[in-house]
């Protein structure tokens, strides 16, 4: 009988070691987001965690490659700033993938398209899409396509913000008229705020979200396009709207 409780014994431990090898065999991956950004990154209010759409994404490349995900919430402009620097191995935060930005950074194959779309007060009257921007006060997040998009719209004046949640803060007490950003997000807050906002016009750009990488981590690359084909094979992305996206 001992010697059946010394070999139950001896197999946890060679199964406690076998499991801490393989932990400590993962790839630990630093990845800098921007969590205001629902539903793609955000932080869940009852347990402070970070979630969303791009997260429950990297965590399935990460089953698939054997990468350990540390999660650094940092504001938008840094993390763009951070990644093209390699204080961060990855970044994923809703990044459209532009090309003066692959400049300083890798990306991941595309795994979500989207667009800029114009959010106004529900009252408002005279805001019909991206043409009735002229004269108006018009906010955007700083170093986001939706800024680059006010910045063209002749007259339209730019309000710039860290937080975007402060954008529409802003538009709901009359400080601005109007917000242009991504669809997704925008679709979050007229969903939730249904009474006070709605979208005006049409998605009047085409982009795509990638994953950034360090500019110097190929091999790091090449393991997160990989998992996201696999995973995108299995039907992730699709599974993920569903969850995420408000219909």
């Amino acid at each position: 009988m001992k010697s059946l409780y010394r070999n139950i014994l001896i197999g946890l431990i060679l199964a406690s070691l076998l499991i801490s090898a393989c932990t400590e065999s993962k790839l630990k991956v630093r990845v800098a987001t921007d969590a205001t950004w629902p539903p793609f990154e955000s932080i869940n209010k009852n347990t402070q965690a970070i979630e969303g759409f791009d997260v429950d994404l990297l965590n399935a490349i990460a089953e698939k490659e054997g990468l350990q995900i540390e999660y650094i919430n940092v504001a938008f402009d840094p993390l763009l700033v951070g990644i093209g620097q390699c204080q961060y191995d990855a970044a994923i935060s809703s990044i459209t993938i532009k090309d003066d930005r692959k400049k300083s950074m890798l990306f991941s194959d595309p795994y979500f398209a989207a667009g800029q779309i114009v959010t106004v007060r529900k009252d408002n009257t005279d805001i019909m899409g991206k043409d009735s921007l002229k004269g108006k006060n018009v906010g955007a997040q700083i170093q986001t396509t939706g800024a680059d998009e006010v910045e063209k719209i002749q007259g339209a004046n730019l309000k710039i913000y860290d937080d975007i949640s402060l954008a529409f803060k802003d538009l709901m007490n009359g400080q601005i008229d109007a917000i242009v950003t991504d669809n997704p997000l925008a679709l979050i807050y007229v969903s939730t705020n249904s009474d006070k906002l709605k979208i005006v016009g049409n998605i009047f750009t085409d982009e795509s979200y990638g994953i950034a990488v360090c500019k110097t981590n190929q091999t790091l690359l090449s393991r997160i396009n990989k998992g996201l084909a696999a995973v995108k094979a299995e039907g992730l992305i699709d599974q993920l709207t569903q969850k995420w996206l408000p219909r």
